[in-house]
């Protein structure tokens, strides 16, 4: 059996963040953000539970960083 301690290189888990979280860091209502999603526009959450869904922070950060991107370039 392999007992090795974790190297110092491992990186942290992925924050999973709740919606108010998300409309904070977008500055997206909670009608903004499901008309992206459904627009295809805005990434989706991952279903946790049936009534509990989380976005993956560093998709909604790819995402600011997107339309940043967007907004400089034009």
């Amino acid at each position: 059996m392999n007992h090795s301690a974790p190297t110092s290189n491992s990186t942290s888990p992925e924050r999973l963040l709740r919606r108010p979280e998300v409309e904070t860091i977008t500055g997206l209502s909670r009608s903004a953000i499901y008309q992206r999603m459904l627009d295809g526009t805005f990434p989706r959450p991952i279903r946790l539970t049936l009534r509990s869904v989380r976005w993956p922070e560093s998709q909604v950060q790819a995402w600011v960083q997107e339309q940043i991107a967007q907004t400089q370039s034009d």
